[in-house]
């Protein structure tokens, strides 16, 4: 992921101690604004699904564990397919760190998308072998595909030609700002219908993808918030999970040293 899309760094106010009443009066007026953004989120949800949708004519056909599958198979049945742009260019060594942890969310969620007719499906343009390798180093397990040889990263917004590069006008996420990679994240949304044709109804890149990053919505509940202001850039911090240097703490439920 790029600098640009994660939050605006921001630091941490001093806290301010209180009485329980006191507490309680400043949560209830926070708790009005929070219910204020559910409303809005609703509202741009249905926005959303009311947008028009775009007929997929290219034929796109894409590497996966079972041989090669077009952009309808994909859907494997649904009728709904999202898929997640993972940054991993042909001759990378290893997949994007921040993309990598939106990957760690993903796995978990394959089963329940499957029972509301959706398809999760990560897409890179790094050859499939360097794909599966990288897959099982980091344990996962969702539907993961490669798009090498084909225009679709191109064609959605996530790949970058060397010209475009060398312009400094790279488009993405709907302006000609610019990317500092070739490579780019996002997510892009299809649908099929009962004839077969794929259909193009969403996609959405920088920012616009940070809801799958669940680590970031629980550091925006606590004190220090992200506490990305010290960073070169706000996702500087980020590592492979199998390459920070403190481990995570054993389960609280562990049953070590029990008979």
């Amino acid at each position: 992921m790029s600098t640009s899309q994660a939050a605006t760094a921001t630091v941490a106010p001093e806290p301010t101690v209180v009485t329980p009443q006191q507490w309680l009066v400043a949560r209830k007026e926070l708790l009005a604004k929070e219910k204020e953004i559910t409303r809005l989120r609703d509202d741009l949800a249905r926005r959303r699904r009311e947008l028009p949708w775009e007929k997929v004519e290219k034929d796109y056909v894409f590497a996966t564990a079972a041989g090669r599958k077009s952009l309808a198979e994909l859907f494997a049945g649904r009728s709904q397919l999202v898929v997640y742009h993972f940054m991993f260019g042909p001759e990378w060594p290893e997949g994007c760190p921040s993309c990598s942890m939106v990957a760690d969310h993903l796995g978990g969620s394959v089963v329940h998308l499957a029972q509301r007719d959706v398809t999760l499906t990560v897409v890179s343009r790094a050859p499939l072998d360097r794909i599966q390798a990288f897959q099982m180093r980091m344990g996962w397990s969702f539907p993961w595909v490669s798009s090498n040889g084909s225009d679709f990263n191109r064609d959605f917004g996530v790949f970058f030609t060397p010209e475009q590069m060398a312009s400094g006008r790279a488009p993405y996420n709907y302006a000609e700002a610019g990317f500092p990679s070739e490579e780019a994240p996002g997510v892009s949304v299809f649908a099929k219908d009962a004839d077969g044709s794929v259909f193009h109804t969403y996609s959405t890149y920088g920012r616009g993808a940070e809801d799958l990053l669940g680590v970031y919505n629980v550091l925006d509940w606590t004190p220090q918030g992200r506490n990305e202001g010290d960073l070169p850039f706000p996702m500087g911090w980020v590592r492979h999970h199998d390459r920070y240097e403190t481990k995570a703490a054993a389960p609280c439920c562990s049953h070590e040293g029990q008979a």
